[in-house]
This record gives C-alpha cells, sequence and structure tokens, in this order.
C-alpha cells in the first residue's frame, strides 16, 4: 500500500529513516528495507535518507476499483466489558443506511476478550460482528486500536465506516482514515444515502455552526464518520437470539510502537454526565451571575436531573466545561430539557434540539428557543424558577 518507493541496491541498512519515523512504518525483513501499512506518506524518511535511496511517488501506483468496497460497519464502543449506549446508536445509524443501500451491517469490536459481545449486536440487527484481539488491545491506546481497525478494513474493504464521536471515536477514528487513506467527517449530526449516487451525504455544521455542510467523499473509500452522541435512538432489541456472523482477526502488533505505557488504572467518578441523564436543567447568561446557577442547581436536583450550561455562561467562567451543551460542548438527549435564561443560538440548538421535550423559560418572547420548545415560558427566571422548585417540593410532600 505505501507510495514511497525504495532503491535497495543504494540501501546501505543505515536505520536512519527507522529511527526517524514517527509511526513505526519502516522494517527491516530478509536484509530488506520494508515499508508496512502505518506509512502516512509523510516523507520524513526520504528526508533523511543519506543514500537517496527511498523516493516519495507523486502519483498513486494504482486505483482502487470502489465497487470491490461492500458493507456498512460501525465501532462498537465498550468499556469494562460492556457495550456502551455509543455502540447501539451507530448500529442503529448503520441499519438506517441499509434500508437505502442494501448492503449488510457489521459491528466492529476490539480489545483482548470482548468476543463475547458480538451477541447483543445481532439482537439489535447488527448482521456481522468482525471482532479484533489481542492482549495489546486490553486497555485502549489510540495506536493500537488505530492499527487494529486499519488492518481490518484494509483486508475486507467495508464502503461505510462509521463511530461515535466520543472521546474515544473522536481520539482514533481520524488516524484510521490516515492510515487507510480516505476521508472523515467528524462530529456529524446527520447521515444519509443518496438516492442517486448511494454516496453516503454527511452533515455537519460549519462557519460556527451558522451553516450546515452536506458532505461526500467521491473517490475514495471507505466512506467515513464519526456521529454525535445522542443523535440516534439506540437500535432496540428485535430477537432474543443473537446469531450474527462472528468473523475474528488477531492483532498483528507488529511495528506497534506506543508511545504511551500505561501502568494502572484507576476509575474516577465523572459528577457530569450529561449523556445519560434523563433531565437538564441549563442556564445561560441570562441568570446574570456565576452564583445563580445554585437556583438552576436546586431545580435540577429537585427533578433528579443534571446541570447543564450554554457556551456564554462557560466562556464567562461561571460553570466549568463540562457543563457545556451545544456544538462545542455535549450533544444531550433527555427526556426533559429545561433552558433558563438560554436565547437558543445555533450552536446551542445543535446539542439539545433532540431532547424529547424542551421546556425554555425566558422573559425575550421573541428568544430563538421558543421555536424548538414544547412548551415556552415568558418570564424572568428569578420569578419562575423558585416558583417551579418550591411547586415541586410540595407535590413530594
Amino acid at each position: 500500500m505505501a507510495l514511497i518507493k525504495i532503491f535497495h541496491d543504494k540501501c546501505t541498512l543505515c536505520k536512519q529513516c527507522i529511527d526517524e519515523c514517527p509511526f513505526a512504518a519502516i522494517e527491516i525483513k530478509d536484509g530488506k528495507l520494508y515499508i508496512n501499512e502505518n506509512c502516512t506518506l509523510c516523507g520524513l524518511c526520504v528526508k533523511v535518507c543519506p543514500e537517496n535511496a527511498l523516493e516519495k511517488e507523486e502519483k498513486a501506483a494504482f486505483k482502487t476499483d470502489l465497487n470491490y468496497y461492500k458493507g456498512i460497519w460501525f465501532f462498537a464502543e465498550s468499556r469494562d466489558g460492556k457495550l456502551s449506549h455509543a455502540a447501539y446508536e451507530m448500529l442503529n445509524a448503520a441499519l438506517k443506511l441499509k434500508k437505502d443501500l442494501g448492503e449488510p451491517v457489521a459491528g466492529v469490536l476490539i480489545g483482548s476478550n470482548v468476543a463475547g459481545l458480538a451477541g447483543e449486536l445481532g439482537k439489535r440487527g447488527a448482521d456481522k460482528v468482525y471482532v479484533v484481539k489481542g492482549p495489546e488491545l486490553e486497555h485502549f491506546q489510540e495506536e493500537s486500536y488505530a492499527m487494529a481497525m486499519a488492518q481490518a478494513v484494509s483486508k475486507y474493504l467495508p464502503n461505510i465506516v462509521l463511530a461515535a464521536a466520543t472521546m474515544i471515536g473522536r481520539s482514533f477514528i481520524p488516524s484510521v482514515a490516515a492510515r487507510v487513506r480516505t476521508g472523515l467527517t467528524a462530529d456529524c449530526t446527520d447521515i444519509g444515502i443518496d438516492g442517486e449516487t448511494k454516496l453516503l451525504i454527511q452533515t455537519r455544521p460549519t462557519f460556527g455552526g451558522n451553516l450546515m455542510a452536506r458532505i461526500v467523499c467521491k473517490n475514495h473509500r471507505p466512506q467515513m464518520a464519526t456521529i454525535r452522541p445522542k443523535i440516534f435512538d439506540e437500535a432496540p432489541v428485535i430477537s432474543n437470539d443473537g446469531n450474527p456472523e462472528v468473523i475474528e482477526e488477531k492483532f498483528d502488533a507488529s511495528g506497534l510502537k506506543n508511545m504511551v505505557q500505561i501502568i494502572g488504572k484507576e476509575k474516577v467518578e465523572n459528577t457530569v454526565d450529561l449523556q445519560e441523564a434523563e433531565v437538564i436543567v441549563s442556564g445561560g447568561r441570562g441568570i446574570r451571575d456565576p452564583k445563580n446557577f445554585a437556583m438552576i442547581k436546586e431545580l435540577a436536583d429537585a427533578l433528579g436531573g443534571a446541570v447543564g450550561a450554554s457556551r456564554a455562561a462557560v466562556d464567562s467562567g461561571w460553570i466549568p466545561y463540562p457543563h457545556q451543551v451545544g456544538q462545542t460542548g455535549k450533544t444531550v438527549k433527555p427526556k426533559i430539557y429545561i433552558a433558563c435564561g438560554i436565547s437558543g443560538a445555533i450552536q446551542h440548538l445543535a446539542g439539545m434540539q433532540t431532547s424529547d421535550y424542551i421546556i425554555a423559560i425566558n422573559k425575550d418572547p421573541d428568544a430563538p428557543i421558543f421555536r424548538v420548545a414544547n412548551l415556552g415560558l415568558v418570564g424572568d427566571i428569578f420569578d419562575v424558577v423558585p416558583a417551579l422548585i418550591k411547586k415541586i417540593k410540595e407535590q413530594k410532600g
């Protein structure tokens, strides 16, 4: 796959290129220099070679027939031996594409002991599950996961690869795209199939959220996208007998050069779990002062919910970033979302407009937030919110 040409008659095996390569893409096999699939064509090896034995080819040596690429893949993220909610969301996204494209849906499990999770994906509609396993994959690391995914993609040639834009997905999926030399649209808010071209339509906010871009990848495969969590519902269980076709692949760790060594693992309690909360009460610039977030928290506690915030409140230093909802924060989909003193800029709406029920409290009757709200309360939050808290506490007895 590499497009770095090697002149073996000039090469003295001095290993300068091996030492310089940041991707562990150069090896010596059977007394000759060899470039493996880790190569990203950065060209550093060409620059340091004292014998001019390496040359970067500017034109592709071959053009892959795109018709060979078939199937809709999704990365089935798992943690502590359990599939994450995001895995089921990506399965649902893939099943949506299957209706229009007609290609099989396959999950990709990566780890040292994850094969037992394949049945859970089958129960929800996955046709196949690829299990890439190896001791080097016991804990998530960007380099090893990227290599594992790229190896599977290069072998089986899927047409589409999806992953959730979680911390894990965002960290290693771009490297996978670079390794297999294709494009990637990050943080999509919607996907679909073009009825005429059958290309993947990838939609995401751009220009600060003021426009929605529709992106296609015409000339390279696979078509890759990361999708914000909570954009899609989780795929429901459709069968109690999940029996997908399972293909197991052993991870080839040769050339793996992890720059980080894991010396221990400790679970940290996360007090802000907006993406799992069923009720979120968010405050914006309209709360006027950081101390007034105590009122927002009191309402959230009364409802058994979590505290969110607009970017304006976070940028003002009123509340830490983990509480931020919106395009540059978290995408949430609670059963109830209460926006207090939030005007409803498009950047904020991008992170919460798929909530099941939206309640907006704002003294400006023309605030954009009312356009997406199921229930709008025009009034001063300092009158409305305390009244709500009092009423909720009275009903609880």
